[in-house]
C-alpha cells in the first residue's frame, strides 16, 4: 500500500512538472485528493501573463474553473469561442481539446479544479 500511495505521489508530481513546461504560465499545485475511486481531484492556480495562452491540450477528465483576475478567451474544440472576466466560471468536458488566451493587456489567473483519471498523465499537449 505504501510503495502504490508513493508511486501516485511520484506520478502526480511529474505530471504537475510536465504541465508547468509550458512557457510564460505559472501553475501552483493547491492540493490533490484521491476521489473518486480511479480518479484524483486536482485544485490549482495557472496564471498567463497578458498575450500568452496555455497552449492547446487536453485533460483525462473534466474541468471546471473559476477566473480569479483578468480576461480570457476561452477555447473549447466544437465551441463558440467565449470571452471570460474576474467571476464567471466555465467547464470543460473530459479530453477535449482546448486553449486559454490572455485578453486584453493584462494578465489572467483561474483557479481549475480537475478530476482525472489517476493513471494518466493531468495534461497532454494537443496539435
Amino acid at each position: 500500500m505504501l510503495k502504490k500511495t508513493l508511486l501516485a505521489l511520484a506520478f502526480t508530481g511529474l505530471a504537475f512538472a510536465a504541465f508547468a513546461q509550458q512557457p510564460g504560465i505559472k501553475r501552483t499545485p493547491l492540493q490533490k485528493v484521491e476521489f473518486p475511486d480511479g480518479y484524483n481531484t486536482v485544485t490549482a492556480i495557472a496564471e498567463v501573463p497578458a498575450g500568452g495562452s496555455a497552449g492547446r491540450h487536453t485533460h483525462p477528465g473534466i474541468e471546471t474553473g473559476y477566473v480569479l483576475e483578468g480576461e480570457l478567451n476561452l477555447l473549447i474544440d466544437g465551441q463558440p469561442e467565449k470571452t471570460l472576466k474576474a467571476g464567471d466560471s466555465y467547464q470543460i468536458p473530459a479530453g477535449v481539446v482546448h486553449d486559454a488566451k490572455a485578453h486584453g493587456d493584462k494578465a489572467m489567473k483561474v483557479l481549475g479544479v480537475y478530476v482525472v483519471d489517476k493513471t494518466k498523465p493531468l495534461a497532454s499537449p494537443a496539435p
